[in-house]
């Protein structure tokens, strides 16, 4: 993992077996960050989405293994109990064209991934909602 911080933005080069979710995480802690726009794109060969059934108040998840590129990475990083929280969703596509997506809990990269951050004044927290089942936006 490599990035440079030019003010309120953040270009972040991930390499071969660094992990999406981990590495936003860290660069959230090393430099501060309370409240920001993810977005990106990358070559992938581990990925895990999932998709949350508001029912049953439990999410679906699902594993791909192979040669995937990411065609969208789109997220927030808040704040939770002082910590970092990552909230990504991602679509990836195989050689064959077909798309998968969803929350993004992990995906691993093969070749390189991109990754844009956009640092934005101000801290939004999360809270818990039992009525949700999801951890949202506390203003």
């Amino acid at each position: 993992m490599e990035y440079k911080r030019f003010g309120n933005d953040v270009v972040l080069r991930l390499d071969p077996d660094d992990e999406i979710v981990a590495a936003v995480s860290e660069l959230a802690a090393k430099e501060d960050i309370a409240l920001a726009k993810v977005s990106g794109l990358g070559a992938l060969k581990e990925i895990v989405v999932g998709v949350y059934d508001t029912e049953s108040k439990t999410y679906a998840a699902n594993t791909f293994t192979g040669t995937y590129e990411m065609t969208a990475l789109t997220g927030t990083v808040t704040r939770m109990n002082g910590a970092p929280y990552i909230h990504l969703h991602m679509n990836a596509g195989d050689a064959k064209g077909h798309v998968i997506g969803g929350h993004l809990n992990k995906a691993v990269v093969s070749a390189t991934a991109e990754i844009l951050i956009r640092i934005i004044a101000g801290e939004v927290g999360r809270v818990h909602s039992d009525e949700i089942g999801l951890n949202i936006f506390q203003f």
